[in-house]
């Protein structure tokens, strides 16, 4: 599966954003997705996670309340609808699959993940 992010810019602090990750040359429904994310100077790290069916969601402490990760299998895409933005959510933000079997307490890895998108750049500024 190929994945494409899209829906990055810059936006204020407390504005938002909507990320679109389109897949193509295999059905969406096939994999539980994630978003990571990587700021300036730091790792990849979690952000948020759906599965296959988008029955579960997991998400990382700092978005927990302000981002929301939803999927339209139909329409081949995962989206993450991101509210209150802050300067600290600057990152390059990246869409991934895991076609394993879901679980809450290793979907934050990212090792778990078999395929990558290549990033889409959120910049807030203050």
């Amino acid at each position: 599966v190929q994945l494409q992010a899209s829906g990055g810019g810059l936006v204020q602090a407390g504005g938002s954003l909507r990320l679109s990750c389109a897949a193509s040359g295999r059905a969406l429904s096939t994999y539980n997705m994630g978003w990571f994310r990587q700021g300036p100077g730091k790792e990849r790290g979690f952000v948020a996670s759906i599965t296959k069916n988008g029955e579960s969601t997991v998400y990382a402490d700092s978005v927990k309340g302000r981002f929301t990760i939803s999927r339209d299998n139909a329409k081949n895409t995962v989206y993450l609808q991101m509210n209150s933005l802050t300067p600290d959510d600057t990152a390059v933000y990246y869409c991934a699959a895991d076609e394993g079997a879901y679980s809450r307490y290793t979907t934050r890895i990212k090792s778990r993940y078999d395929y990558w998108g290549q990033g889409t750049l959120v910049t807030v500024s203050s």
